[in-house]
């Protein structure tokens, strides 16, 4: 087992568990990103696992980018969320299959997040939202590439221009979540999902899911550039302040188009 603040990994029967927690939303930071990475490829390294269960600790799964506090990403400026979304294709570079346990809210970077996972297992309680027109901001983290690769253009379309939350039942009829169990068999149905995954032929699991994957990695690059380049230019508008307002005070946004 290792442990770090915010990261804790073991490995049991070929299948490693890797939690994070950053209290209390679990919003996603470079560093945290980095050693996500950092684990996960050393995981590739490592014969004795074969695929990895992704977890958080607490009541979201991940509250995406922390884009209103001086502390969270938006403190650094766009130079902070170019490093992250360079760490995020790192994690799309990793090899060997995970399974997502997502226990709550996966919002924006979150859902990012929960889509580098080969598959989701979520309880009732989860939420999948790409809410970045509610802050007068482009969707990020690939997310224009990865999330119509799983649900198809015309679902993520309405996900990306509405910013809805889509509930675990309807996120299971559209395919973005794979198991929906109850909540205090989450961790143990991701386990068994992963653990069907691992008792599989190794390099065999690992050369179907390249095929698969493609050069997802390098699509991922491209969208983030993309998408920086847009938030970029949003970032610096009226509405984008307003919207970061709007939703630290939990209330819509009252948007001007400027």
């Amino acid at each position: 087992m290792t442990k770090s603040d915010h990261l804790v990994a073991s490995v049991q029967d070929h299948v490693a568990t890797l939690v994070f927690h950053r209290p209390p939303a679990n919003h996603v930071s470079v560093e945290l990103v980095a050693d996500l990475a950092d684990t996960l490829l050393a995981f590739d390294r490592d014969p004795a696992v074969r695929a990895t269960v992704l977890a958080s600790e607490g009541k979201p799964f991940c509250a995406g980018a922390d884009l209103a506090s001086p502390t969270g990403i938006g403190g650094s400026g766009m130079g902070g969320v170019s490093e992250l979304y360079d760490q995020a294709v790192r994690l799309f570079s990793v090899e060997k299959p995970i399974v997502a346990a997502v226990q709550g809210a996966a919002v924006g970077a979150g859902l990012g997040l929960a889509l580098v996972a080969d598959f989701r297992v979520a309880s009732p309680d989860a939420r999948f939202s790409a809410n970045f027109v509610k802050l007068g901001f482009h969707p990020g983290f690939g997310l224009t590439h990865t999330l119509p690769r799983v649900v198809g253009a015309q679902r993520a379309d309405l996900m990306f221009l509405t910013g809805r939350r889509v509930r675990a039942e309807e996120a299971l009829a559209w395919g973005l979540v794979d198991e929906l169990v109850p909540g205090e068999e989450l961790r143990q149905s991701a386990f068994a999902l992963a653990a069907e995954l691992a008792e599989n032929a190794p390099l065999a699991v690992v050369a179907t899911r390249k095929t698969l994957r493609g050069k997802l990695a390098e699509a991922v690059r491209a969208a983030t550039a993309h998408e920086h380049g847009q938030q970029t230019i949003l970032r610096a508008t009226e509405d984008f302040a307003e919207g970061v307002r709007a939703v630290a005070e939990r209330r819509p946004g009252r948007f001007k188009g400027r």
